[in-house]
């Protein structure tokens, strides 16, 4: 039979309140203390009730995550574990579940997003990867529940944490520069993404920052999947370019076959760099030159932020935070740094 309340305050040398407080994660109890109290909760198999928790504090623990694609992609491309992996660690660390809302197909996408906004047992929202014009944030916005988003988003009241895009890319696109190259392909992401427009931003900067024209015919929007990146890379084969920046690894895998497939190699005859550092960037061959960013960090540091918010008495009122993770280069064999250009 698992123990009582009283039991774990006995066990734990604290008073039944106390036990209480760490329970309901208040913030007036000594880390020492709160650390002691798990540990007992750990050992003892002790159960909160979480529905009387809920009742008193209205709160039922529960964080919710949202990403607005189909469930096939979200498995297909290592972006999203990377997030949800560091979203989980966060979320219990803080003793929260994290309850991930999935769909089958985008006409399905509204009803479920609805119906978990109606549910009334989330503490919050985490919303990661959405479409600027998509209505889900304004949704969550109205419903009145705490929100973060993963990536960046222009509404005023939208608190968000994100990597620097603009500036990863600038590093990308430089390099390539600085190895002597000018013409400078971009695979772009969805452009009706703040990613894939930040990201471009990124490539147009560095560019005109060297005093190298953009021409469009050296830029072809992608969807982030690696067929896109096939496809945007045979599209750019009649523009001969000799460097291509594409803006996440797995497009830039889509493009590294697309190359092969036409006989040229990489980097020999084309250089080639990603965006993100997902594994896959340092096992394919050659491996990939690519713009690390803290994947795991932002999902976590999103359910930090979004904790920060449900604890702050004001945070209606409160301005929206803004956090940039900083981005760096990864050098490897793929944009050909010891080969003459």
């Amino acid at each position: 039979m698992p123990p009582t309340l009283e039991e774990v305050a006995r066990l734990a040398g604290v008073s039944r309140s106390t036990v209480s407080r760490v329970v309901n994660d208040h913030p007036n109890v000594r880390e020492g203390t709160k650390e002691r109290v798990w540990e007992v909760i750990r050992k003892s198999g002790y159960q909160p009730n979480v529905v009387a928790r809920s009742l008193v504090t209205n709160r039922t623990q529960i964080v919710g995550m949202v990403i607005p694609e189909v469930v096939t992609k979200i498995f297909a491309e290592p972006f999203f574990p990377l997030v949800l992996r560091g979203a989980t660690e966060a979320c219990n660390n803080h003793h929260y579940q994290l309850l991930l809302s999935l769909f089958t197909n985008p006409e399905d996408q509204e009803e479920i997003c609805q119906r978990v906004l109606r549910s009334g047992y989330l503490d919050g929202v985490i919303v990661a990867s959405s479409l600027l014009d998509d209505s889900l944030i304004p949704d969550v916005l109205r419903s009145g529940i705490p929100l973060v988003s993963i990536g960046r988003h222009p509404g005023q009241q939208v608190h968000y944490v994100d990597s620097d895009n603009i500036g990863g890319a600038w590093m990308a696109v430089e390099h390539l520069v600085r190895l002597g190259h000018h013409r400078i392909a971009t695979i772009a992401g969805r452009l009706g993404m703040s990613v894939g427009q930040d990201r471009l931003e990124g490539y147009r900067q560095a560019l005109l920052a060297h005093g190298i024209p953009v021409k469009d015919e050296l830029i072809v929007e992608g969807d982030f999947t690696e067929r896109s990146g096939m496809i945007a890379m045979q599209r750019l084969l009649p523009a001969s370019p000799t460097a291509v920046f594409a803006t996440n690894d797995v497009m830039a895998i889509g493009a590294l076959k697309a190359l092969r497939a036409v006989g040229l190699k990489v980097p020999q005859d084309v250089a080639l760099v990603g965006f993100d550092d997902t594994p896959i960037a340092s096992v394919v061959e050659p491996a990939l030159t690519t713009v690390r960013q803290p994947i795991e960090r932002m999902g976590s540091m999103a359910v930090e932020l979004l904790l920060d918010i449900l604890t702050s008495p004001s945070h209606d009122l409160a301005p929206a935070h803004r956090i940039i993770l900083p981005t760096e280069l990864v050098v490897r064999e793929s944009c050909g740094s010891d080969l003459q250009v």
